[in-house]
């Protein structure tokens, strides 16, 4: 029986996923020897990771505009080059200024070179199975925090720091950069064999953007992401706070990333039976009730609960977002239409986090975090609920 190639694609995507975005979502186990050593504050190498974010987001559209224009495979190799430079450059950081720049703005800028333009040729390749490539391709995003977190923070523990990011920029060039070159576009269907009704639309990149379908998409990812963000952030420090064992807050947080990755998974099924929107809408809901709980649950085995079920709503809604954004707008923009999306969320993934610490320091505990935060997650329900799919734009006839 031969193996589907689209297969392939989602295999290297979760590596590369894992990979790139992993480098900076794994900058918490740098945090205290970083600061040791070049005489930075928490708060300043915290910055790198808000910068990081905000520059994957810009990277996201910038790579995802290539993308549709060059092709996926010249786009991930370009960004696993600059990420191995990134991280290399990173490692010889004399200051937070430079870090600062090495680490958050390029290492951030390519680490958006890999989640949105493969998960954008992802959904080209599939439709009957597209929700569920789609998700496995954002499992990566999960495995990067409990695969390469765990090797940088073993390799600073023997070596140091500076040789941890050497490693991790040895990855970049020896995994993503010759991996990318498996990389193709699917073969063309011919336009008579599209089917009339199907999920194929012909839409330039400025219909798309200008449509109050693509505004509701992107406020819907911005809301989502700006409610789950603080409370990922905060959750090992709110474990400590409600009375469990360093290993036990940790622990919590690792229970919200497996339930993710189990949520990817089961809501990826569950939207190629029952239909992508559908399925965010309940795991928006889920996502908003789970965070509203943090607020008023205090036993920790209650808490552990919770965090399962927590991680399997944020997990699961967010490769949903790429799968609407295909059947709204078509195969030829997606990496563009899908890049500014993703650039649009990381703005609530960067204000998330800021806000609940604010409000952390005005009432000294993170209740008014997670109820704001629940707020917010409940307009992110009603916003799903009211889009519709764009009004077809046919295409013109020579």
């Amino acid at each position: 029986m031969r193996l589907y190639y689209g297969w392939v694609i989602v295999s290297y995507g979760i590596v590369a996923t894992c990979i790139g975005v992993g480098t900076l979502t794994s900058l918490s186990v740098f945090l205290q020897p970083v600061a040791a050593e070049l005489g930075a504050s928490r708060a300043g190498v915290s910055s790198v990771s808000t910068l990081g974010f905000l520059a994957m987001g810009v990277g996201g559209f910038i790579w995802g505009t290539l993308a549709d224009r060059f092709g996926t495979r010249a786009v991930v190799l370009a960004g696993g080059v600059l990420l191995g430079v990134g991280l290399l450059a990173a490692s010889q950081a004399r200051d937070l200024t430079e870090l600062q720049i090495a680490y958050g703005l390029v290492v951030g800028l390519a680490a958006g070179s890999s989640f949105a333009p493969l998960t954008a040729l992802t959904s080209s390749w599939f439709d009957r199975h597209r929700s569920l490539a789609v998700a496995l391709v954002s499992m990566g995003l999960g495995m990067g925090t409990i695969t390469i977190a765990p090797l940088a923070s073993v390799i600073i523990e023997a070596y140091g720091w500076r040789e941890a990011l050497m490693t991790l920029s040895g990855l970049a060039f020896l995994i993503i950069v010759p991996g990318s070159l498996i990389l193709r576009q699917p073969p063309q269907t011919p336009a008579a064999e599209i089917p009339v009704g199907g999920s194929d639309v012909d839409m330039t990149v400025g219909q798309a953007l200008r449509t109050p379908q693509f505004a509701a998409i992107a406020l819907t990812f911005f809301c989502c992401c700006a409610a789950h963000s603080g409370p990922i952030l905060h959750m090992v420090s709110f474990a400590s706070l409600s009375g469990a064992a360093p290993l036990a807050a940790t622990g919590m947080l690792t229970v919200a990333g497996a339930g993710g990755l189990i949520g990817r998974i089961a809501m990826g099924l569950a939207a190629d039976r029952y239909g992508a929107q559908r399925v965010l809408i309940a795991g928006l809901a889920l996502q908003a009730v789970t965070i509203a709980l943090y607020a008023v649950i205090h036993d920790l085995m209650g808490l552990f609960a919770l965090s399962v079920f927590f991680g399997i709503a944020y997990g699961g809604v967010m490769p949903l977002y790429a799968v609407i954004v295909r059947e709204y707008f078509g195969a030829r923009i997606m990496g563009t239409a899908f890049g500014a999306v993703t650039m649009v969320s990381s703005v609530g993934m960067a204000l998330g986090p800021l806000v609940g610490g604010w409000l952390y320091d005005q009432y000294a505990n993170y209740v008014g975090m997670f109820l704001s935060a629940g707020v917010v997650g409940l307009g992110a329900v009603l916003i799903a609920m009211a889009f519709r799919p764009p009004t077809r734009v046919m295409p013109s006839h020579a």
